[in-house]
C-alpha cells in the first residue's frame, strides 16, 4: 500500500511513518517542517526506497493537489495539525488556518484524487484527532465514540471543526473515511514543550519542573508506538464512516506522572536525585480540562487492538531514550517558545 502521511515529521506522524515503512508500505511524508517538525524524527527510515518526502504546507491548496496527483496514494493518513493547547491560547489563528482550512484542503484534494482514480473501494482517508474534542469529564465515566463534542480551547475547537468536516465529506460526497480520537501520547521523539519531555529535561538540567494548578488534572496516557500500531490497523481494517477511540488505559494525575518520571530519573540518572524536589506548582492555564479518559471498547471489540506498553514501562523507555539521544533534543531547545511559559491568554 502507498500511504500519504501528513505531518509525518511530527511526533505521532513520524511514529506512523517509521512503523509503516518497517511493515513494507510505501510512504509519502508531507510536512511543512514548522517548529515541531523535524527530519531527524524519520532518520531511521529516510534512506529506504519505500520512503519519500514532500515539504508542503497543507494550507497551500495547489501544492497539496500536486502531491496527490504525482504520487497517487492508496490511502491518506491526515495527522498534520497545530497541536499545543498553550500555543492555541496565545495564537489561535494558526490553529484555525492549519487544522480547519488545511483539513479542508486535504479533503478536497483527496476527493479529487479518489474521483480521478475511479472511486476505488479500497481508498481510505484516515483523519487522526484527539479526545480533547469531547471536553472535560467529571470523576467518573469515559469518552466513547458517541460522546457529544464540547471543546474548551482554541486547539480542541479547531480539531472538532476538522472532525465535522471529515464526516460531512463522507456523508455528502461519499469519500471513504475513517476517524480516530486518541488520548495523550508520550514516548520517543516527543517535541520538548509537552509535559513528559519537559519533566525529563528539566530534571536532567536540575531546573524547576512546572506542574499546572494543583496537579490533579487526569489524563489517559498512550505510548506513541502503540498508537501508531492502532492507527495502521484502523486504516487497514476500520469500517468506512466509523470513528475509533484509542486510549492507553492509563489514567494518571499529572502530579503522579511527574513523580513517576522523577523516580525513573533517580534510578537512571542519580546525579541530582531526588529529582522530585524540583517539582514546582505554577498558575493554571485558562480553560484547563480536568479529566480525560478513553473507552477503547470499539477498537478492541471490532479490530482486536490492545495497548502493549503500560505506563511504568513506557515512561522508563521514554526516559532512557531522552538520556541516550541528547543530540536529537538539544538543537530543539532553541526553537520558538521552547522553555518559555505559554498559554497565559494575555
Amino acid at each position: 500500500m502507498k500511504i500519504l502521511v501528513t505531518g509525518g515529521a511530527g511526533f505521532i506522524g513520524s511514529a506512523v511513518v517509521r512503523l509503516a515503512v518497517r511493515r513494507g508500505h510505501r510512504v509519502v511524508n508531507l510536512d511543512a517542517l514548522t517548529y515541531a517538525g523535524n527530519p531527524a524524527n524519520v532518520a531511521p527510515v529516510s534512506d529506504s526506497d519505500l520512503y519519500c518526502f514532500e515539504r508542503v504546507d497543507i494550507r497551500d491548496r495547489e501544492a497539496v493537489e500536486r502531491v496527490l496527483q504525482t504520487h497517487r496514494p492508496d490511502a491518506v493518513m491526515h495527522l498534520a495539525a497545530e497541536s499545543h493547547v498553550d500555543r492555541s491560547i496565545d495564537g489561535p489563528g494558526e490553529f484555525i488556518q492549519t487544522n480547519i482550512i488545511g483539513s479542508f484542503n486535504m479533503l478536497e484534494a483527496a476527493r479529487a484524487h479518489w474521483q480521478r482514480e475511479g472511486r476505488p473501494e479500497d481508498f481510505r482517508f484516515h483523519h487522526i484527532s484527539t479526545d480533547e474534542v469531547f471536553g472535560s469529564l467529571g470523576e467518573s465515566g469515559r469518552f466513547h465514540e458517541e460522546t457529544a463534542y464540547d471543546p474548551r480551547s482554541p486547539y480542541s475547537a479547531s480539531k472538532a471543526g476538522s472532525d465535522h468536516l471529515v464526516r460531512a465529506w463522507h456523508a455528502t460526497y461519499g469519500l471513504p473515511v475513517v476517524l480516530s480520537n486518541c488520548s495523550n501520547n508520550y514516548g520517543p521523539y516527543h517535541f520538548p514543550e509537552k509535559l513528559v519531555p519537559v519533566a525529563i529535561l528539566r530534571a536532567l538540567a536540575g531546573e524547576p519542573i512546572p506542574v499546572y494548578g494543583d496537579g490533579n488534572h487526569i489524563r489517559d496516557w498512550l505510548y506513541v508506538e502503540d498508537h501508531a500500531d492502532a492507527l495502521l490497523l484502523v486504516l487497514e481494517k476500520g469500517r468506512i464512516g466509523r470513528s475509533y477511540n484509542i486510549g492507553g488505559g492509563n489514567e494518571v494525575r499529572n502530579i503522579d506522572l511527574v513523580r513517576m518520571i522523577c523516580a525513573h530519573m533517580d534510578d537512571l540518572h542519580p546525579e541530582g536525585a531526588p529529582h522530585e524536589r524540583l517539582i514546582e506548582f505554577v498558575s493554571d492555564r485558562p480553560g484547563h480540562d480536568r479529566r480525560y479518559a478513553i473507552d477503547p471498547g470499539r477498537i478492541g471489540d471490532e479490530l482486536g487492538w490492545r495497548p502493549s506498553v503500560g505506563i511504568e514501562e513506557g515512561l522508563r523507555r521514554t526516559v532512557e531514550w531522552y538520556l541516550a539521544n541528547r543530540d536529537w533534543w538539544r538543537p530543539l531547545l532553541s526553537r520558538d517558545g521552547v522553555g518559555r511559559r505559554l498559554g497565559m491568554g494575555g
